[in-house]
């Protein structure tokens, strides 16, 4: 739920009634306003970016499939397996 706060303090009493609800226009308003001020990486920057992604990725894959295999030949030897 979204609320009108332009001009007001968090330090209202409690005793207070609650905020009045903004309208869909403001909240709509509101949300390109702030998508305005976001910075948006370049298209090479979300290249470098993915490719990072996806490499780390990778690697995390290879360490827990590497712990998996490591785990299970441990348990198989020490219980004996089929």
């Amino acid at each position: 739920m979204a609320i009108d706060t332009r001009g007001e303090t968090a330090d209202k009493p409690s005793g207070e009634k609650k905020p009045k609800r903004t309208s869909p226009a403001l909240f709509y308003r509101q949300i390109v306003a702030e998508l305005r001020k976001v910075i948006w990486p370049t298209r090479k920057e979300l290249i470098s970016y993915t490719i990072i992604v996806l490499v780390f990725v990778l690697i995390m894959v290879g360490i827990v499939a590497g712990l998996d295999a490591l785990f299970t030949e441990g348990v198989l030897r020490i219980f004996g397996g089929a």
